[in-house]
């Protein structure tokens, strides 16, 4: 017979023999002599008995599940890292009174990071109603021509930009952005957004976690329509003298 014709024969009796194995878990405990005439291939070529075949696949488990430990292990740091970084960052949010405070603290919770090189604030609003702040004033139709659909985001985005986006963001210092994190600030509108960057193009990559970046965008989004109203009383009240005068 050829090999064409025993193949499909061949193939039904193994698929009888795994049936039969897998009706029988202690078909080699009865015949444990068995398991010494079975071999198995090896990548050096040499053929191995079942029981170094065993041992061999456990050794890659245990390998395995020690990589996805050491994972889990440093994700948790991370983690515990975040955490801290952002619980700082609110408690001192909590004491902020003007918005020119909020890039000040913004930076200092990040200091102590040696991953994160810049923080930067962009608030969408008439530069006019807000002519003393040190923050970056912009209007929202340029921040939508220089970030484009970044603006209409939900969530953080991270990753790699263009430079027209950096340039908008970190203007004299975009050069130096490797990769960077833009998260929008919602609070019934759009108001600004908070962007950190890095010198590592791979610090801030697309499948970075955005949790806690979202917690702290959240929370200043919240604080910044009263320091606003504030701000802009405050202009208004300068120039109402002056045009009395």
């Amino acid at each position: 017979m050829t090999e064409q014709t025993i193949a499909p024969e061949q193939a039904v009796r193994e698929e009888q023999v795994v049936e039969f194995l897998k009706q029988s878990p202690d078909f080699f405990v009865k015949h444990e002599a068995l398991l010494q005439e079975l071999t198995f291939p090896h990548e050096s070529g040499k053929a191995i008995s079942l029981g170094e075949r065993q041992v061999q696949v456990f050794r890659e488990d245990r390998d395995k599940l020690r990589v996805q430990l050491n994972e889990l292990i440093q994700a948790a740091t991370e983690n515990d890292k975040h955490f801290e970084t952002s619980k700082r960052l609110l408690l001192d949010m909590l004491d902020v009174k003007s918005m020119d405070e909020i890039e000040y603290v913004l930076q200092a919770a990040f200091k102590e990071d040696a991953n994160i090189d810049f923080a930067r604030i962009v608030v969408f609003a008439d530069k006019s109603d807000y002519p003393a702040s040190e923050l970056h004033i912009l209007s929202e139709q340029d921040a939508r021509d220089a970030l484009g659909t970044l603006v209409d985001s939900q969530n953080a985005v991270c990753g790699r930009f263009t430079d027209k986006q950096l340039a908008f963001l970190y203007q004299s210092e975009a050069s130096q952005v490797g990769s960077a994190a833009v998260i929008p600030m919602r609070n019934g509108q759009l108001y600004g957004v908070i962007s950190l960057a890095s010198t590592n193009p791979q610090h801030f990559d697309s499948s970075m976690g955005s949790l806690f970046l979202s917690y702290i965008s959240d929370f200043i989004s919240r604080l910044l329509p009263d320091l606003l109203a504030r701000a802009r009383s405050k202009t208004h009240a300068e120039k109402v003298p002056s045009l009395l005068d």
